[in-house]
């Protein structure tokens, strides 16, 4: 029989109201199950693991992702497959975290939660922990069907490191802006084959550590000298992720790229990518994003924030050797990047 491993953090989906009915707080795992009677229909074996102290997602850090991935690591060989019950605000955070720190991956590790606690009528948690399971345990000659870091919400399946958060209210809370859907669930599960990822590592294996001494500059029309040169002057900063506008554009003020090119000569990693939700970074381009290229500036392609930093701080966890993390950062380790 195939097991699965449901890890549960914390987020909505285990969430119930306090006493005065003011607030949501969290709960605990036999909670979220006692409201799921299906997965007992499910020929799957079920355990489970709970955070001691479940947490909104909203405080989750990256020993965290640290916590998550030794327990994977730590039962990879008793279990088919993983579900990671987690709130949805940093869910794309931590995926994508997972999946650079999970080298190796041959077995399915689901990221889902829901936009409405599990004890309300109108929830989405069942249908998201479900069919999540089941995702988890499917199979084709006799391997798992999905073998990398993926999110589950609302019927669709997408790659972990290629999620971010579209909306706060409706139940199609994710998407993924620049690759296509892993599976939809409708009356069958639909698996696109095609874009699934496959490791070309022989072993599995974690690989831990993150450095934080990382910083996001959003440009935005007027912003100033002093607030770039106040960021980009910390002595204690490795890396920054740069929010350009369009497809990696910035000013061509001389001040600006004289603060850009200054930082990078003293070592620190700029990585480009764009504010907008979908499409990527091309610099040189435009005019507008010339100076950058020039300067030193590493593009981002199409990454998603979420990725970028993420892959950002953990690379420069493993070295801090400024032209190894840049000659990373445009690689492509967990399919998060589609230019390399």
């Amino acid at each position: 029989m195939t097991s699965i491993l449901i890890i549960y953090t914390g987020g909505t989906i285990g969430m119930v109201e306090s006493e005065d009915q003011k607030t949501l707080v969290p709960f605990n795992l036999d909670y979220i199950l006692s409201y799921v009677p299906e997965l007992n229909k499910l020929d799957v074996k079920l355990d489970s693991y709970s955070f001691e102290r479940p947490i909104d997602s909203s405080n989750i850090h990256p020993n965290h992702w640290t916590q998550i991935a030794n327990v994977i690591s730590d039962r990879y060989a008793e279990y088919d497959g993983f579900v990671i019950l987690h709130g949805s605000d940093t869910l794309a955070f931590t995926a994508s975290a997972l999946s650079f720190m999970l080298e190796g991956l041959r077995k399915p590790v689901i990221l889902t939660g829901s936009q409405l606690p599990i004890g309300m009528i109108r929830t989405d948690a069942r249908e998201n922990l479900i069919t999540a399971v089941q995702i988890a345990s499917q199979k084709l000659d006799e391997e798992p069907v999905v073998q990398e870091v993926a999110v589950y919400f609302e019927d669709m399946l997408y790659r972990g490191n290629r999620t971010k958060k579209l909306s706060t209210e409706a139940f199609e809370a994710f998407f993924s802006p620049n690759y296509p859907v892993l599976a939809q669930a409708g009356v069958s599960l639909n698996f696109n084959h095609a874009e699934l990822w496959s490791t070309d590592k022989d072993d599995f294996r974690l690989i831990d550590g993150f450095n934080n001494q990382v910083v996001v500059l959003t440009l935005f029309p007027g912003i100033s000298s002093e607030l770039v040169r106040a960021v980009l002057s910390n002595k204690e900063l490795k890396g920054i992720v740069l929010m350009t506008f369009g497809a990696g554009n910035g000013p061509t003020d001389k001040w600006f790229l004289d603060i850009i090119e200054n930082a990078i000569a003293r070592g620190l990693v700029i990585v480009n990518v764009t504010q907008c939700a979908m499409g990527q970074v091309e610099q040189g381009k435009y005019e507008t994003s010339a100076g950058l290229l020039k300067a030193g500036v590493i593009s981002g392609a199409d990454m998603t924030f979420e990725a970028a930093i993420t892959k950002l701080m953990f690379l420069f966890g493993q070295n801090e050797d400024p032209n190894w993390v840049k000659e990373q950062m445009v690689t492509n380790l967990r399919g998060e990047l589609s230019i390399s």
